[in-house]
């Protein structure tokens, strides 16, 4: 990319749902972006993000791979990234059990390892300017042991607590900001794609707004706040959490997310 001396935002998982909604509201803030999924779906969204008027450049990439972020990192062109929305994401339904190796295997890659590896990349050179915004979308599925869900609850569970843990070993980075976006279900393509739609939670209509969930973290992150929990249902839910039996949280989870709970 180019440098026109505007401020660069770097969105992963930006074909849809969330991901797309920050990029919009980047666009909109007049942010260059670049946007990032493994999806040919990411050339189309960048038309959309082009209405906004900044400069736009899109990139298909495998973001569970070393390759696909190194490939995202190189797409930059030297320039600096101001902001960062780590939100690419990816879900798992079934018992575990039933899953093939190389499917939970692209879950832990996607949601751990190269969420990792961008995070390292991008946040040495925030922090040795000592300037620079980070938003990471976990999510309240790593407060909840995920029964048939089990995999992905538990990245969400890695991501929610490392997040924590590298904004306190970076607290005297003042100019780096790190926030923590912490969905509940959000009505988007996850449920399709893990597999998820004979499932109560995949079929449900109370799902949270994409749109409304990315405004709560582009707030959350220019505010300066550690971390979001969008949506007050799943501030309670979280509350709960912390004071209810890993055993009874699993049996609540089952019933959101076993296959066939969508009939029950």
């Amino acid at each position: 990319m180019a440098d026109n001396n505007g401020k660069l935002a770097v969105i992963t998982g930006a074909s849809t749902g969330i991901g797309f909604e920050l990029a919009s509201i980047a666009a909109e803030n007049g942010y260059d972006i670049l946007v990032v999924a493994d999806e040919p779906l990411i050339e189309s969204a960048a038309a959309d993000f082009r209405t906004h008027g900044g400069r736009v450049e899109s990139l298909e990439a495998d973001l569970s791979t070393i390759e696909g972020v190194d490939r995202l990192i190189a797409a930059t062109g030297g320039r600096r990234i101001d902001v960062l929305c780590a939100n690419a994401g990816r879900g798992l339904g079934h018992g575990f059990l039933d899953q093939s190796v190389t499917d939970w295997r692209r879950v832990v890659d996607t949601n751990i390892t190269g969420t990792l590896y961008l995070l390292q990349n991008v946040l040495k050179d925030m922090v040795a300017r000592n300037d620079g915004k980070v938003l990471v979308t976990g999510s309240i599925a790593g407060f909840i042991p995920g029964s048939f869900q089990a995999v992905y609850n538990g990245t969400k569970a890695f991501v929610d607590s490392f997040t924590d843990a590298i904004r306190d070993e970076l607290k005297e980075s003042k100019g780096v900001q790190i926030t923590t976006l912490m969905p509940g279900p959000v009505e988007t393509e996850f449920f399709d794609r893990a597999d998820m739609m004979d499932t109560s939670v995949g079929v449900s209509t109370s799902k949270s707004d994409a749109a409304d969930v990315a405004r709560d973290g582009w707030e959350a992150l220019m505010d300066g706040k550690a971390s979001v929990v969008s949506g007050w249902k799943n501030k309670v839910q979280v509350a709960l959490a912390h004071v209810t039996p890993a055993a009874v949280l699993s049996g609540m989870h089952r019933n959101m997310a076993e296959p066939g709970s969508a009939d029950k």
